[in-house]
């Protein structure tokens, strides 16, 4: 399939997903490989053939959508982002939260990495938390259960960090049980159902932001900021912004991404 094809066939399928090719472009090999492979399964010639295919039968686009899902992710991904929330942001909301615990949402949490970079962070700080990751990927839920990673997935996470909470294993590193505690993951598919929440710091990065419809998006901000508490945090990729029909989040740094909720009513 050639790259034209199937960009043609992503700017036509997107959009009946809910989802907008801006956000694709630039990762959009990784899913017409899984679009390649799909049609070879389904004894199909070409992507006009699979348009076909998905008129006559509605079950399928369900199959598409799961293969537009983005997986990339790493520990402490975006070090200024990491570093601001390590050392400002946790450290402030144990505070806002004493006596119990900083409650955490990772929206879209892939194999675990950004949840278990928190709970190093949190751990190192001695702020007490409860993360709770969601993700709609079955499969990347059971990675992060396992919590085994390459050391291409760490080599952003600093080095003494990584000493203290992998045990080397083969050539993969497993996190010790100690980082593994207070930590809840549940397949969800944020289009459908959020948490109930409330929580005092909100990462959803690289998801919503950058792959939906911008109604959706609105939708979806709507629901995280009922969520978050009054100075609580919500976190976005450097690439992504906070949809400006929902107001009451201010970025705290411009570039940052990391915006607080404000303390009176929006």
């Amino acid at each position: 399939m050639r790259d034209s094809e199937c960009v043609a066939f992503l700017q036509w399928a997107l959009p009946r997903l809910g989802l907008r090719w801006a956000g694709y472009r630039k990762v959009r090999r990784q899913v017409c490989n899984r679009i390649e492979r799909r049609l070879r399964a389904l004894g199909l010639p070409d992507v006009d053939a699979y348009r076909s295919h998905l008129a006559q039968h509605e079950a399928e686009w369900e199959v598409l959508d799961g293969l537009t899902r983005i997986t990339i992710s790493r520990f402490y991904r975006e070090r200024r982002v990491f570093d601001q929330l390590c050392g400002v942001v946790l450290p402030e909301l144990r505070a806002v939260a004493a006596p119990g615990p900083v409650r955490i949402w990772c929206a879209g949490c892939a194999g675990g990495e950004e949840v278990y970079t928190l709970r190093i962070c949190a751990e190192r700080a001695r702020v007490p938390v409860r993360i709770l990751g969601t993700d709609l990927d079955a499969g990347q839920l059971e990675r992060a259960r396992v919590a085994c990673f390459s050391a291409g997935s760490l080599k952003e996470l600093p080095e003494k960090w990584r000493d203290v909470a992998f045990e080397p294993r083969d050539d993969r590193f497993c996190l010790r049980p100690a980082f593994r505690s207070h930590i809840e993951l549940q397949k969800q598919d944020i289009r459908q159902t959020m948490p109930d929440g409330p929580f005092h710091l909100v990462l959803c990065r690289y998801l919503p932001f950058m792959y939906f419809a911008a109604d959706l998006q609105t939708e979806i901000a709507l629901g995280i900021r009922e969520r978050v508490v009054p100075e609580g945090y919500v976190v976005l990729g450097k690439h992504e912004s906070w949809p400006a029909d929902v107001p009451g989040l201010i970025e705290i740094e411009r570039g940052l991404r990391i915006y607080r909720r404000s303390a009176g009513p929006t």
